[in-house]
């Protein structure tokens, strides 16, 4: 008597708990990235890496002003 013909039969069944799925995976997802931990710290510039890189002792004084004058290019 019911041969699922509602609403489309079993294929409208599959398509709606694939859509479930998926937005359940979508909400997971939103929940997961809104946390503190996902929020990244602004990445460093050049500039900012090269004087790093010489504070540190990475590359010396004449090194540091050939790279930061072709930063400045």
């Amino acid at each position: 008597m019911h041969d699922f013909n509602f609403f489309g039969g079993g294929w409208m069944m599959f398509i709606w708990w694939f859509l479930v799925i998926a937005l359940v995976i979508v909400a997971v997802r939103a929940v997961m990235n809104s946390g503190p931990a996902s929020q990244t710290q602004p990445k460093e510039t050049p500039m900012e890496i090269l004087k790093r890189r010489y504070a540190e002792g990475e590359i010396d004084e004449e090194e540091f002003n050939k790279r930061k004058n072709e930063l400045l290019k």
